[in-house]
């Protein structure tokens, strides 16, 4: 098994930097996301929950719709939502890239993780700070993605948690090396290198880039310090 090729190219890209449009100005949607493509970003994070599996109601499918007329990127899309099984399809037909589900709705993944690649999208795993890493260390050899959330999922703004670091280690050492291994969660300057030097390469990014004055310098910012971490 083989992750699929634009995740490959990111991997071999690594440390990467994923801004969460979560965080972004809604109202200037198209040029936020022109921003941070002038910026440098290679993929997109993209959030969708449904007011059950967390408190919080963001997008949904037409949003991803009109973000696959705006770019070209990859959409990393993030299904925070009580029952994936019912909208992967939809979601990949608005032109998600990538489905990321998570552990805790989905016990035994393997179907839909099947289901996701089948559709010709990268199957992705999410585990929130509270689970045990050992729910789902025995499928990240299925995922092409696997997002350790470093804070409880539903809004953006809060705080990391360092604890999950332990989990990051647990899973670098379970996965394909064509893999991604991402964070999401108070991901900024000072805790992307913690991460970095865990094992992760793939770094979401919300309110630390779009709340930053100068989108390409706060990019550059986080990727050297992932990098200089993963140096040393």
């Amino acid at each position: 098994m083989e992750s699929l090729p634009w995740v490959q190219s990111l991997v071999a890209e690594s440390p990467v930097i994923s801004p969460s449009l979560l965080a972004c100005d809604f109202g200037q949607l198209q040029q936020e996301v022109s921003r941070v493509e002038a910026a440098g970003a290679k993929v997109l994070h993209v959030d969708v929950m449904d007011g059950h599996f967390v408190p919080n109601i963001s997008i949904g499918v037409p949003v991803v719709q009109a973000l696959r007329k705006a770019t070209d990127l990859p959409l990393d899309v993030h299904l925070m939502i009580e029952e994936p099984g019912r909208y992967i399809k939809a979601f990949r037909d608005a032109g998600a890239d990538s489905l990321l589900v998570h552990i805790e709705v989905v016990p035994d993944p393997r179907q839909i993780l099947q289901e996701i690649r089948d559709l010709g999208a990268a199957p992705g795993l999410v585990i929130n700070p509270d689970t045990e890493v050992e729910a789902i260390l025995p499928y990240v050899d299925l995922a092409d993605i696997v997002l350790v959330m470093s804070v409880q999922p539903g809004f953006g703004g809060q705080a990391f948690r360092p604890e999950v670091l332990d989990k990051v280690r647990a899973i670098r050492k379970r996965m394909r090396p064509d893999a991604i291994l991402s964070m999401d969660g108070g991901i900024g300057p000072g805790t992307i290198s913690q991460g970095a030097a865990a094992g992760a390469n793939y770094f979401v990014a919300g309110t630390a880039v779009f709340h930053a004055p100068d989108y390409t310098q706060r990019m550059a910012e986080l990727r050297a310090e992932a990098c200089s971490a993963t140096d040393t």
